[in-house]
């Protein structure tokens, strides 16, 4: 599965972009503020929730594979320690929490992706934080967004270069260089080419944006947000 929108006729497709960025700010608020066994517990139907709303699954969790070592092993380097007593569980549980807490936001984070167009991820920025800040946010999230799913696809394309050209009789490390100079390379020719592409069409700061408007299918994402900014400012409280 790659990064991008993934067209539907979900719940969460039907969902104005601000309404899902609310959630999305609202739950990262609330797992901060409840980074408990307990309070995580409730988050992961919650997360759940939000990828089954966008018909999403644990394919979908597979964009973030690279992620996964880390918050893995992050509890066991945090436990360990340097003489007696070689590990402390309190710090690993730690750790171990705040990396589930960081899986919970990619599975919602995930929902989002697959359920908003570019187009409406640009406009919501835009028509929320006000001035040139907000367009400039709106138009570097676009690309993002669009250029990502590129960017992986050429990295993997060198990757299978380099394994057509006998690559794995070399070394890791000469391996993971050819990948990394192939990858840079294409990045920059994309910039490029994209550059002269927004010059060529005339790159505007006030493009023609999508509508959007609140309707009834948002009160319940709304309710949602809301709910969890006031149990995080119950708890910082």
């Amino acid at each position: 599965m790659t990064l991008s929108f993934v067209p539907g006729g979900s719940l969460a497709h039907r969902l104005d972009p601000r309404s899902k960025l609310l959630v999305q700010v609202g739950f990262a608020a609330v797992a901060y503020a409840y980074t408990t066994p307990r309070g995580l517990a409730l988050l992961t139907l919650v997360a759940v929730g939000c990828l089954r709303a966008a018909d999403g699954g644990a394919r979908d969790l597979w964009s973030y594979r690279v992620a996964f070592p880390v918050l893995l092993f992050a509890p066991l380097v945090a436990g360990a320690t340097v003489g007696a007593p070689w590990f402390r569980v309190e710090r690993a549980v730690a750790t171990g929490l705040a990396s589930y807490r960081v899986l919970l936001l990619l599975v919602v984070a995930a929902a989002y992706v697959r359920s908003t167009p570019v187009r409406e991820s640009r406009a919501a920025l835009q028509r929320t934080v006000p001035g040139r800040f907000g367009v400039f946010l709106g138009v570097g999230v676009a690309l993002v967004f669009r250029f990502l799913p590129l960017l992986k696809r050429d990295l993997a394309a060198s990757r299978a270069a380099v394994r057509a050209r006998l690559g794995a009789e070399r070394s890791r490390r000469e391996r993971m260089r050819l990948v990394a100079v192939g990858g840079l390379s294409r990045a920059f020719s994309r910039a490029d080419r994209l550059g002269t592409a927004l010059v060529a069409r005339c790159f505007a700061w006030n493009p023609t944006l999508p509508r959007l408007a609140f309707r009834r299918v948002d009160a319940p994402a709304l309710a949602l947000a809301g709910s969890m900014f006031a149990a995080a400012v119950l708890r910082v409280a």
